[in-house]
């Protein structure tokens, strides 16, 4: 990072007039967006028609972030550096809409919205308006990669998408409202895991302007001592700037971008060429100017700048109250429009003295539209690391384990170009993947001891014991132009429910603009899964996850459950390979049995769901009695169990097992692109044959996918039906009503005349579930039968 041309301190008179120049055309931009939907440079006296019918918006943060902005634009124009700016405070969208049209990518990009007159009509009127761009920053805003609704997750945005982009600065603009978030929190140490030799830098932004809706922010009332050792606890160096005099603030503000700027420059240069490895103190700015600056200080009779009523829209009733008409209209005058932009509409050359050119500038950066970057990932055949598949059911592999080879092959073909990561909250070994160790370390940049291992500063494995931050790395580092997977306990997958909502939205967003390019899919690996939790109990036993997202947009999301470990490296690759999805893949890491050779499981796999003509007893001759259908490794166990049981109790009944793996094929081909259509599915689970489906999740879902369908009233689903406690595995599907004893049981009760005929059978599979119980108390093991079973067939 280049040192600036001309110091802060020795800005002159012009130089901080054409930052505060810039600051007001932001600002009168911020408050026309809100307002105006005609009349927008006042060339005539405001009129309540030229007032939107619905005022929507947030005026408060705007000024900061416009002056954030401008101040960005300087130091990133004088010392030739790429930038990326997330902007954390919500619905912060005029401001950083206004700066991207000034500078003009804004119309480059949506070329109606000209940087003109009628430009600046149209830009003031979409805004929060019924066919318009929404008030916050969202995929639609060119530059951005973070969704400005739903607060906390700025910062992990942040230092994701600074990981192995070493020439990057990547500023982080942080509400004080979002600051007292839980993952905001915990993201003020990703500063223990970047590698100023390889990764770029975060300036991190913390605006205090005060306020919340309706609240006084919690950091803002801290005394600047306390605050400043809060700050310098997490391990930063803040510099303080605070004010509301605009020249004051300027000046100070330009001192202390170059400041920090100085500082990461040397921080850098120390590492990658002095040889540095002591954890860096990374600079940061406390920002402390008054919500709504500029705007109205009193509105009937009450404060508002600087107050909580800053925060949406100080004048209310503009159209209707001619006192709110003309404060508006002396609000605007008082930015002194006619100074800043042309006859024509167009920003005026002062005001654009220090926007960069090019790609330089914020809202044109290519690392806010990632798929310019992205390059494909070098992934090794499936061949490497198949698993022989001689005869189904009789040799056991843990999946995890050998997809954690493949992630090493992964992770050593990507070394120099550095762009795949896995993320995990303290689990990747525990989850069978620490082959990965083979090839890379875990990011560690705080202290080390001896006893550690695999810890080093270039890591590209990231552990923390937060599913926030691991969230927030990866969605960062995906959007702009990396590959990567979250590897997680399934049961708390359930921490990220609404960070992988806000993220499925805005890939559905980002999908409908030609602009945006494709990203690689955010790949979820769930793992430690609840059927194998018997050893941590009921407080790690939770399959719902799925149900979460497949609740979400099907074009976006995709849900994997690979019986075993061939079919779970298929679904993986397919996985690695795609775009703009969110694919959640639910596999075991423990012993499971291999039912598919290599080919067999590509095949199976891209069908999603087929039948495994070699389990049933069905000759083609006629339909089947009875279809056993399952999804998920310990059910498709159980299934194949309860197959083998009948084919010895009842070799006259014609069954068929079929295993889905793909978990949307289950859903009308109307509803979601895989799936099935109505004569596939009837093909498959016949029109009016009973289904028992064995099911690894929460039984209702499979009933909501398919509730549509011909047969679903002869369909049977068991699943977990949160039943569970620290006991053996086996007695995990007892409890639940999952094993192969009671899947025999729901046969003979369903299958027409069957349980009459085969009372004794059903006698005898109660019995061995009796036994069960009375053998697990006294040995602590599974009965022997349960034990050393494998496939007959």
């Amino acid at each position: 990072m280049r040192k600036a041309k001309t110091a802060a301190g020795q800005l002159t008179d012009a130089d901080l007039a054409a930052l505060d120049a810039h600051w007001r055309a932001a600002n009168y931009l911020a408050v026309g967006q809100i307002y105006l939907m005609a009349n927008p440079l006042l060339l005539e006296p405001l009129a309540p028609e030229h007032i939107k019918p619905r005022l929507l918006g947030h005026w408060g943060t705007s000024p900061g972030l416009n002056l954030v902005h401008t101040h960005l634009n300087r130091v990133v124009r004088d010392r030739g550096i790429d930038a990326l700016a997330v902007w954390g405070p919500g619905h912060g969208g005029p401001a950083v809409l206004a700066n991207s049209w000034i500078e003009g990518s804004y119309s480059e990009t949506y070329p109606d919205v000209s940087r003109d007159l009628a430009g600046m009509e149209r830009l003031f009127k979409q805004f929060s308006f019924p066919g318009g761009v929404p008030s916050h920053v969202a995929p639609e805003t060119p530059g951005s990669i973070h969704e400005g609704g739903e607060l906390g997750y700025s910062l992990a945005h942040a230092y994701g998408a600074a990981l192995d982009h070493p020439g990057l600065l990547v500023t982080c603009v942080v509400g004080d409202g979002e600051a007292e978030t839980g993952p905001l929190a915990t993201s003020w140490h990703a500063d223990k895991f970047l590698d100023p030799v390889h990764d770029g830098a975060v300036l991190p932004v913390l605006h205090l302007n005060g306020y919340k809706i309706a609240n006084p922010a919690v950091l803002a009332r801290l005394p600047e001592d306390e605050l400043d050792a809060l700050l310098r606890g997490y391990g930063h160096e803040p510099i303080h700037v605070t004010g509301d005099e605009p020249m004051a603030v300027h000046r100070a503000l330009a001192a202390a971008m170059d400041r920090a700027l100085d500082a990461i420059g040397g921080i850098q240069r120390a590492a990658r060429e002095g040889g540095e490895t002591a954890r860096p103190r990374w600079p940061m700015i406390v920002l402390r100017t008054p919500k709504g600056w500029t705007g109205p200080a009193e509105v009937d009779g009450l404060p508002v700048a600087d107050t909580w009523r800053a925060h949406q829209v100080p004048l209310s009733e503009v159209r209707t109250n001619p006192e709110h008409l003309r404060q508006l209209e002396g609000w605007l005058r008082s930015y002194r429009p006619q100074e800043l932009f042309d006859a024509t509409g167009a920003p005026r050359p002062e005001v654009l003295r220090f926007v960069p050119e090019g790609t330089r500038r914020l809202g044109a950066t290519p690392y806010a539209n990632g798929g310019l970057l992205l390059r494909e990932l070098p992934l090794p055949p499936l061949t490497r690391h198949a698993v022989p598949v001689e005869r189904p059911g009789t040799v056991m592999h843990e999946p995890t384990r050998v997809l954690g080879a493949l992630l090493e092959d992964v992770m050593a073909d990507t070394e120099g170009r550095r762009d795949f990561r896995v993320v995990g909250p303290d689990e990747t070994a525990s989850n069978r993947l620490e082959a990965l160790y083979g090839a890379t370390d875990k990011a560690w940049d705080a202290l080390t001891r001896p006893t550690d291992e695999h810890l080093a500063r270039g890591g590209r494995v990231m552990e923390v014991l937060s599913e926030h931050l691991c969230q927030g790395w990866l969605e960062g580092y995906l959007l702009t132009g990396r590959h990567g997977l979250f590897s997680c306990y399934e049961a708390f997958a359930h921490i990220v429910d609404s960070m992988v909502n806000q993220h499925i939205k805005w890939l559905r967003t980002s999908r409908r603009l030609a602009w945006r390019r494709p990203i690689a899919s955010l790949n979820y690996l769930l793992t430690s899964h609840v059927w194998r939790q018997d050893h941590n109990g009921f407080s790690h036993q939770d399959p719902g996850f799925v149900d979460h997202v497949l609740n979400k947009s099907p074009e976006v999301v995709r849900v994997y459950l690979p019986p075993d470990t061939n079919t779970l490296l298929s679904v993986a690759d397919h996985a690695l390979r795609s775009r703009d999805y969110v694919n959640v893949i639910v596999a075991g890491k423990q012993p499971t049995f291999d039912w598919l050779t290599m080919d067999e499981a590509i095949a199976h796999c891209t069908r999603g769901a087929g039948v495994w003509e070699w389990a049933g007893t069905e000759d083609g001759s006629r339909e089947p009695d009875i279809v056993l259908a399952c999804a998920g490794d310990v059910p498709t166990q159980e299934t194949l169990a309860a197959a083998g049981l009948l084919r010895h109790h009842l070799p006259e009944l014609a069954v068929r097992v079929v295993n889905v793996v793909d978990m949307a094929r289950l859903l009308p081909h109307e509803e979601h692109p895989h799936g099935m259509t109505e004569s596939e599915y009837d093909a498959l689970f016949t029109r009016d044959k009973p289904v028992i489906f064995a099911y690894h999740g929460y039984p209702w879902l499979i009933h909501r996918l398919t509730y549509r369908r011909l047969g679903h009233a002869n369909l049977h689903v068991r699943g977990y039906k949160e039943e569970g406690t620290t006991t053996t595995p086996f007695d995990m599907v007892v409890k639940n009503d999952l094993d192969r004893y009671r899947l025999v049981m729901d046969v003979l009760d369903r299958v027409p005349g069957l349980g009459v005929r085969a009372v004794s059978v059903r006698q005898a599979m109660a019995d061995v579930r009796t036994r069960h119980q009375a053998w697990i108390r006294e040995h602590g093991t599974d009965l022997p039968e349960v034990a050393d079973w494998t496939w007959q067939g």
